[in-house]
């Protein structure tokens, strides 16, 4: 009798699949400047450091922010909207998202912009 066919294993359950740590880290960047629109004139744009441990990923974001600002209200929306799109993008939880407000760049009193 000949051997039984193989069984066919559906697409979904084969192989992994591995996001690396930069990719998630440039997916929180671009959530945190979705909420701040853009960075202050002098300033840097958020940017992430991510530590994927298998489908969690602990994020770092350092940010610079105008001056004055509701500094807590905005940390806490950058918090959520990282926490979304990782979850949307990467399927990955995530535990924790640390913000470093990193500066300050006040406004010009001259200009109205900030320096």
């Amino acid at each position: 009798m000949a051997p039984a066919p193989p069984a066919v294993v559906p697409a979904a359950e084969r192989g992994a699949t591995r996001i690396a740590d930069r990719v998630v880290a440039k997916i929180a960047a671009r959530a945190a400047r979705e909420v701040l629109d853009a960075p202050p004139e002098g300033g840097r744009a958020p940017h992430a450091e991510v530590t994927v441990s298998g489908a969690a990923a602990r994020v770092r974001i350092g940010l610079e922010l105008g001056y004055p600002s509701d500094i807590g209200g905005l940390c806490a929306l950058v918090r959520r909207q990282v926490t979304a799109r990782v979850g949307e993008l990467a399927g990955m939880t995530v535990p924790e998202v640390t913000v470093l407000v990193e500066r300050l760049h006040r406004a010009d009193p001259e200009s109205g912009r900030t320096r």
